[in-house]
């Protein structure tokens, strides 16, 4: 499902495949012989890693970091109700910061993060490892089924977080000023919609505007917990884990539903991960091994400790450990930080995005690139503008965040047991791990991860059917484009004529013109419809004939050593195979110039692109199904044209209309 899976749709190049019978004379770039060595990547320097690192903070950090205005509140009631006693205090206390040190760092930071793909991380990155990797077929459908299930978790996370994220952020500023209230959700929506119509600077210019706040925020969260540790000093005891065992022991059930508020002090966790490709491993491990980690487990252990002082204090505990003169600032910074929160989902959503489309998993879709000198820092306009709308709609629907409390959890608890399984087999088949070492380190992950996925699934009739129901959706989609896309193929590969049988014919064309033509194709054996229907009207063919195919290959960046290959085929016609990484925005005329070092001159002046538009009609019956077909027909009607995503020169472009049947 993974492999090699190429954009599709109307018109668009799909699955390409080398038949032996095309293949005449493969070419090298001026006759070179065996590999080039790979090229050195320089490390950054210490400006630029300390710069990518304040970026991380506020671009990977924000959701993370804003739990502690609920986090440990919310433990601390599901453990002892509204005036918790001892041991309920140590024990949410205990559980919140060792899922910190074993669900966040151990497994994510050192663990996960090792299994980056070239560099990107995300579910359909660690999926594409997995998948490369030394398995049977059975065992790479499931790898696909399971990259797909995780994508669309990960979008209903995606779509929530803004909403509850700016919902609370409003709400706290309201709480001292009632005149609010009235105004929280037209506020809400405002301060969303100027977020996401600041997405289109691209993180590096978001980086440097939050980056600087949340560091503020990450320090003021330490003074605020250092402060009220030196005050009770003793519950520094409960980062012994007895407090959370004890507690399992003797409440079981209650513990039990009590992970259902402790997994909000790590939700970012995946979008940590997804979004390494903007930042670097190196920049965010540093952030948070430095930065966010020392204060949170400050913060946390300083609410617990203002709540062992006085246990009626639960319920304002943020603020209970400051002194009043310190409530108005730390609101202010709060709303914006609660903001922010939002951007690491947002980023990680164009990550993940940028993904599927080149895999073939989504319609192709306009990513733009935000920096010159950061190649993983994306905006994705469409993307940007459903997100939008989704959390809009949900604001509107439930209205204030405890209404959306009851959603938040369950999808990224999904993404996060999907990532440890894909992890397991990264583990296992590419970096040779014994199940001697296996088990141990990855068995307590994945108890941890179920246990948070089993005790949020009772959150479903209250809300955590939510991300579920978008979830679906998304599943949905991503199913039937999928499914299209192989049955629309199937369908143009049979109408066409093979590639040998046509250059054996080629003679017989009454006419060649000057200059070169190229036809984007998606297969390598086969005539491109939008040739046989030029020589069937115009009645000529170009003294040169380029048939490119752009193969979309299951790591992030393709080296450029890499990048085409060449094949001549005779009598003028040349096979084109055109290399990118699922990370890589293609650019076909730019790449095509470098084929003058395979032996080929091509002036794009006197270039002409062919593309074909197709237009689909369903069959009867229809092979998808009615609804599927319907579906499939209205999402290829959005894609996003080839000579636009491909960056044909519109003036260039010849499109060849036919029509096909599925």
């Amino acid at each position: 499902m993974l492999s090699s899976n190429k954009n599709g749709g109307p018109g668009g190049m799909n699955e390409t495949q080398l038949s032996d019978g095309a293949v005449s004379e493969a070419v090298k770039p001026n006759g070179a012989k065996g590999r080039n060595p790979e090229p050195v990547v320089a490390e950054p320097s210490r400006r630029r890693m300390a710069m990518l690192t304040i970026g991380a903070l506020g671009v990977v950090f924000g959701d993370i970091g804003t739990s502690p205005l609920y986090a440990l509140r919310q433990t601390v009631r599901a453990t002892g109700g509204s005036i918790p006693d001892r041991l309920s205090i140590f024990a949410a206390a205990s559980m919140i910061v060792w899922s910190l040190v074993l669900v966040v760092t151990v497994k994510y930071v050192v663990l996960i993060m090792r299994a980056d793909n070239d560099g990107e991380g995300g579910v359909l990155a660690l999926a594409a490892l997995a998948h490369r990797s030394h398995i049977g077929r059975r065992w790479k459908s499931w790898i696909g089924f399971a990259a797909i299930l995780g994508l669309s978790l990960f979008y209903g996370d995606g779509i929530i977080t803004p909403a509850i994220s700016v919902l609370s952020a409003v709400e706290l500023a309201g709480a001292d000023n009632p005149g609010i209230g009235p105004l929280v959700v037209p506020l809400t929506l405002l301060i969303l919609f100027g977020l996401f119509a600041y997405q289109n600077r691209g993180t590096a210019k978001i980086g440097r505007l939050f980056g600087p706040v949340m560091a503020v925020w990450f320090i003021i969260l330490a003074w605020m917990g250092l402060r009220a540790i030196i005050h009770t000093p003793q519950i520094l005891w409960a980062l012994n884990p007895y407090y959370a065992i004890s507690f399992f022991i003797a409440k079981p059930a209650i513990a039990f539903v009590s992970l259902g508020a402790v997994v909000l002090a790590v939700t970012g966790c995946e979008a940590l991960y997804a979004d390494m490709g903007h930042f670097g491993r190196k920049p965010i491990r540093l952030a948070w091994l430095t930065i966010s980690l020392p204060a949170l487990i400050l913060v946390y252990f300083g609410q617990a400790a203002t709540i062992l002082r006085d246990p009626r204090s639960v319920q304002f505990v943020f603020f209970a450990g400051v002194p009043g003169w310190a409530h108005g600032p730390l609101v202010i910074l709060s709303v914006v930080a609660t903001i922010i929160a939002s951007q690491a989902v947002i980023s990680g959503v164009y990550s993940i995005t940028q993904q599927a489309v080149q895999l073939g998993q989504l319609p192709r879709m306009e990513v733009r690139h935000t920096s010159a000198t950061d190649f993983g820092q994306i905006y994705v306009p469409q993307m940007n503008t459903y997100l939008c709308i989704g959390v809009a709609l949900i604001v509107l629907f439930f209205r204030s965040s405890d209404a959306l409390a009851a959603a938040y959890g369950i999808a990224v608890t999904g993404v996060m047991v999907i990532s440890t399984m894909l992890a397991v087999v990264v583990a296992m088949r590419r970096w040779k791990w014994p199940l001697r070492l296996i088990i141990p380190v990855f068995g307590p992950l994945a108890l941890i991860d179920l246990s948070f996925l089993a005790a949020n699934s009772l959150k479903i009739r209250e809300g955590g059917w939510l991300p579920l129901l978008i979830a679906a959706g998304v599943f949905i989609v991503m199913d039937t484009w999928r499914r299209g896309r192989r049955v629309h193929i199937e369908k143009v590969r049979s109408e066409s004529m093979p590639l040998d049988l046509f250059l054996e014919r080629a003679d017989k064309t009454p006419v060649r013109v000057s200059g070169t033509a190229v036809f984007l194709s998606p297969r390598g054996d086969v005539v491109p419809g939008a040739l046989l229907h030029n020589l069937k009207h115009n009645r000529v063919l170009h003294e040169r004939v380029v048939l490119a195919h752009v193969v979309v290959e299951n790591i992030p960046v393709v080296p450029q050593k890499r990048r085409l290959e060449l094949i001549k085929l005779g009598k003028g016609f040349f096979n084109v195979f055109i290399h990118y990484g699922f990370f890589e925005t293609p650019d076909v005329p730019r790449d095509l110039e470098a084929v003058r070092a395979y032996g080929l001159a091509l002036d794009p002046a006197n270039t002409t692109f062919f593309i074909g538009h197709e237009t689909l009609v369903p069959s009867s019956p229809p092979v998808l199904g009615k609804w599927r077909t319907w579906l499939y027909m209205r999402l290829a009607s959005t894609a996003l044209s080839p000579a636009r995503f491909y960056r044909l020169p519109p003036n260039r472009v010849v499109e060849m209309g036919t029509q096909v049947t599925i």
